[in-house]
């Protein structure tokens, strides 16, 4: 589930959520400050959509940890994948790319249903600030990297949820195209 901010992403991971029939463990990435009266509004928004069924855990790091712990008949909601990337951004370059293969493999090997959501960054100008840049290219990344072994994947925009599993063309996996270019 990826879109822009207030397209409806959440409500649609819900939506999805409710269908399962399998448990349904909301795994929030997004850590609470009470100084920050706007965030707090934003969180509680999400938390009274909840059914009182649904089990709640905050993850705002350790979130490959959590989906490889899974059972078969669980539905984890992960809400959202750039809050949890924002919580890992003061993190190097090298110890991200292990954090984002941990969780990757953990995707891969998840006996449950996990259902992510994204936020889309870099449909405008380039930050100005090199945390910004950091921030749009490595949630790019994950995002495209997340789409190649999910089934299905859905852009919600403008209040609409499109299925690009059934509209799009898979772009060929990175490198590939190197590779190719090599033998021809």
């Amino acid at each position: 589930m990826t879109g822009p901010a207030r397209s409806g992403k959440s409500e649609w991971a819900e939506a999805i959520a409710l269908q399962s029939q399998a448990s349904v463990v909301y795994v929030a990435t997004a850590q609470t400050d009470p100084a920050d009266l706007e965030w707090q509004a934003r969180i509680d928004r999400h938390r009274q959509r909840r059914p009182d069924q649904w089990i709640t855990l905050e993850v705002p790091l350790n979130l490959a940890k959590t989906i490889e712990q899974a059972s078969q008949n669980t539905c984890l909601l992960v809400d959202s994948l750039g809050t949890w990337l924002a919580n890992h951004l003061q993190t190097e370059l090298a110890d991200w790319e292990q954090i984002r293969d941990q969780l990757l493999s953990s995707l891969a090997q998840c006996q449950g249903q996990v259902i992510l959501v994204a936020e889309e960054t870099g449909w405008g100008l380039v930050p100005a600030y090199p945390l910004g840049r950091s921030f749009r290219d490595r949630l790019g990344d994950l995002v495209r990297r997340i789409g190649a072994i999910a089934d299905p994947v859905y852009l919600v925009t403008g209040g609409y949820a499109l299925n690009l599993t059934q509209l799009g063309t898979p772009l060929p996996t990175e490198g590939t195209l190197n590779q190719s270019n090599q033998t021809a």
